[in-house]
């Protein structure tokens, strides 16, 4: 199943560039944006295939318009701003500060895609993006991806490994065709959601 995530936002700019962000982090998503519920509603019912949404991200706004809904699913909700949520009903949702830097944006990102990877097993219905690590990769290659997802190049890894530069190399190509993977910031997430390596770590 192909995992789903909503952004509900009326600024167009911002939504656009997390739905960027965020495709690019994790590729096999379809992620959506809307500039309402009701626009999201709309699309569900008129929709053949049912549009189940695993997370949502909000605009403070279209929270507060709508708490029955989100405080109904808390934990697949992440609330965009720029400021602490004010009211009590809304302190224990996830929030993502849009206005800091990129790489900061990313890192709590992985930070929050880490989250709900940890709570998986408290969750029974918790999205799976993949297959379980272990059973994909060797002990040697989930050092080389921890690496990669930590920023290292070939040779530091090399270095860092004791290994060959070649072998580093056939370690990453053999990552890639396993988990259908080519860019860095997507093995990265992989590393991040399935426990390889730590978001406070890259």
């Amino acid at each position: 199943m192909i995992p789903r995530i909503a952004i509900i936002d009326q600024n167009t700019l911002e939504a656009t560039g997390l739905k960027s962000i965020i495709t690019d982090m994790v590729p096999m998503a379809d992620v959506c944006t809307f500039a309402s519920l009701e626009e999201m509603t709309q699309e569900e019912e008129a929709s053949d295939d049912s549009l189940r949404f695993f997370h949502f991200f909000v605009s403070t706004q279209v929270l507060v318009a709508h708490a029955d809904f989100f405080l109904q699913r808390q934990r697949q909700t992440i609330v965009l701003t720029s400021q602490p949520i004010v009211g009590r009903q809304f302190e224990n949702f996830h929030t993502l500060n849009t206005t800091q830097m990129e790489h900061d944006l990313l890192k709590s990102i992985l930070t929050l895609f880490q989250y709900g990877h940890n709570s998986e097993k408290q969750r029974p219905n918790a999205p799976c993006f993949a297959e379980n690590a272990e059973t994909l990769l060797s002990p040697r290659e989930a050092e080389v991806l921890a690496l990669v997802a930590k920023g290292c190049i070939n040779k530091e890894i090399a270095d860092r490994l004791c290994i060959s530069l070649p072998t580093v190399i056939t370690h990453r190509k053999n990552i890639c065709d396993k988990l259908h993977l080519r860019s860095v910031s997507s093995l990265t997430i992989y590393a991040v959601t399935h426990g390889i390596v730590n978001a406070e770590d890259i």
